[in-house]
C-alpha cells in the first residue's frame, strides 16, 4: 500500500519577506509550521535588496505612502494600516536591529545591511519551532497534496493550510522565477501577466553613445513623462537608461510602450536653471570658442549631457540660443522597450486581487493563501515593495490562524 504523504498544519511555500512574516504570525499559535524554499537558503532576494543598503520602508504622510501602490491601494490599505512603517521599525527593533530615517524619508537599518536582520529573524523563527526545508521546489499539486522536487526526488506533503509567497518573476536566479503561474492557471486562477517593474528601458543609441558614454551618469537631471516626474542621477547604459529616476517612471513608461509601441519622455538636463537663464547665458558671444566649450562655460553642460544634445537635436538648434535652452530643459528621449523581466528589480502582474478574500485566501481554493509580490500590485522603490510584502504576509498568516482555529 502506498504511504500517505506527511501532514503539516501550515505549509509556507517561499522563504522571502512575505512567507517569513506569515511564519512570524503563526509561530506563536502552537501550530506545526513548515517553510519550503527552492533555493539552498532563504531570503536571497531580500539579501540582494540589501546590497545597496536595505530600504525597509518609507517615512511619509500615510495617504502619500498609499498613493505609491496605484490601482491596488484600496485592497492593500487595511494591510498597510495594520502594519505600516512605524510597525516595521518596531518589529526590526525587536530583532535587535536599530533603524534610522534618511534625508529622503527612506528607512534603513543603521548598518544598512540585510544579513544581520535576516539572521536574527530566522533564528527567532527556529526558536519558535518553525521548520525550514530548503531545495524544495514547489511544482503544484498531486491530488490534494503539495508536490515538491528535491535533490532526493519528488516528495509530497499534505497541509491543512497553505501560504504561497513565491515572489514575482524578477531575479529568477534568486528563486522567484514565476514558475508558479502554470500551477495556479491549472487550477483556474485568473492571473495578470508578469511584467517588468522598476526597470531600465532601451533607447536606440548611436554607436558613438554606446562606445564612448555607456556607464556614464547624467547627474542631477529631472525626468518628465505625462505629469510624472523623477529627479536624480540616471545612468546611460549600452542599451538605454537605468537607475532610480527611470525606475520611478517605469510603470507609466511601460504601459505607454505597450499601448503605442514607444514612449517619449523629457529630460531636464539643468533643473536648477530656468529656460530664460540658460537662453541669456547662451546668447553671450562665443567668439572663436567651440560650441562644446561655450556650452560648458555658460551652462555647465558637457560630457554625456552634451553628447545627448547632439544625439537628439538637429544642428540648426545649436545656432538658436532660445531653442537650445528649451531643449536643455526638455530634451525628448524615446524609449522603445523595458529591459527584460529577469533584470527588473520587481514585477507587476500576478494573482488578481479579486481572486482573493480579505485575508488573501483564494476564493477558488479554500485554505490556500497568497502574499507578497506574486499578487497583482506594483510600487516604486523606496521601501514600498518590502512594506507590502511584510503586510500581506502578516494578513495571510492571520487568515490561516482564523481558518484553523474556527
Amino acid at each position: 500500500m502506498k504511504a500517505s504523504p506527511p501532514t503539516v498544519d501550515v505549509a509556507i511555500i517561499g522563504g522571502g519577506p512575505a512567507g517569513l512574516m506569515a511564519a512570524e504570525m503563526l509561530s506563536d499559535q502552537g501550530l506545526d509550521v513548515h517553510i519550503y524554499d527552492a533555493m539552498p537558503s532563504l531570503g536571497r532576494k531580500f539579501l540582494m535588496a540589501g546590497k545597496s543598503g536595505l530600504n525597509l520602508t518609507h517615512n511619509e504622510d500615510f495617504q502619500e505612502f498609499m498613493g505609491r501602490f496605484g490601482a491596488a491601494q484600496e485592497r492593500l490599505e487595511s494591510s498597510l494600516t495594520a502594519f505600516g512603517p512605524k510597525d516595521i521599525q518596531g518589529w526590526a527593533h525587536d530583532l535587535g536591529i536599530k533603524t534610522f530615517v534618511g534625508t529622503t524619508g527612506r528607512i534603513f537599518p543603521k548598518d544598512f545591511k540585510a544579513a544581520p536582520l535576516l539572521r536574527a529573524w530566522l533564528r527567532r523563527l527556529r526558536q519558535k519551532g518553525v521548520i525550514i526545508h530548503v531545495r524544495h521546489k514547489w511544482s503544484g499539486w498531486a491530488d490534494d497534496a503539495l508536490r515538491f522536487s528535491t535533490p532526493d526526488g519528488e516528495t509530497t506533503v499534505t497541509a491543512r493550510a497553505t501560504i504561497l509567497g513565491l515572489g514575482g518573476g524578477s531575479w529568477p536566479k534568486l528563486g522567484s522565477d514565476g514558475s508558479w503561474v502554470v500551477a495556479l492557471q491549472g487550477k483556474g486562477i485568473d492571473l495578470a501577466p508578469l511584467r517588468p517593474a522598476n526597470c531600465g528601458f532601451d533607447v536606440d543609441w548611436s554607436e558613438h553613445i554606446k562606445n564612448k558614454f555607456a556607464g556614464e551618469p547624467l547627474k542631477g537631471v529631472q525626468l518628465n513623462f505625462r505629469g510624472h516626474k523623477a529627479r536624480g542621477d540616471v545612468v546611460v547604459s549600452m542599451d538605454g537608461l537605468e537607475s532610480g529616476p527611470i525606475y520611478n517612471l517605469s510603470a507609466p513608461l511601460r504601459d505607454a510602450i505597450e499601448a503605442d509601441g514607444k514612449a517619449v519622455m523629457y529630460i531636464d538636463l539643468s533643473p536648477e536653471k530656468t529656460t530664460d537663464q540658460l537662453s541669456k547665458a547662451l546668447e553671450q558671444p562665443r567668439g572663436k570658442k567651440s560650441m562644446a566649450t561655450h556650452l560648458k562655460n555658460k551652462t555647465k553642460i558637457s560630457g554625456v549631457k552634451a553628447a545627448l544634445l547632439h544625439e537628439v537635436l538637429d544642428k540648426e538648434v545649436f545656432t538658436n540660443p532660445l531653442l537650445l535652452a528649451a531643449s536643455i530643459k526638455a530634451l525628448p528621449m524615446t524609449v522603445v522597450r523595458p529591459r527584460p523581466l529577469s533584470e527588473a528589480i520587481s514585477s507587476a502582474g500576478g494573482v488578481k486581487l479579486d481572486e482573493l478574500d480579505d485575508t488573501f485566501m483564494l476564493n477558488a481554493l479554500p485554505g490556500v493563501f497568497c502574499a507578497g509580490e506574486m499578487l497583482d500590485w506594483e510600487a516604486p522603490t523606496g521601501g514600498y515593495l518590502l512594506s507590502a510584502c511584510f503586510a500581506t504576509g502578516r494578513v495571510a498568516g492571520q487568515g490561516v490562524i482564523a481558518l484553523l482555529k474556527s
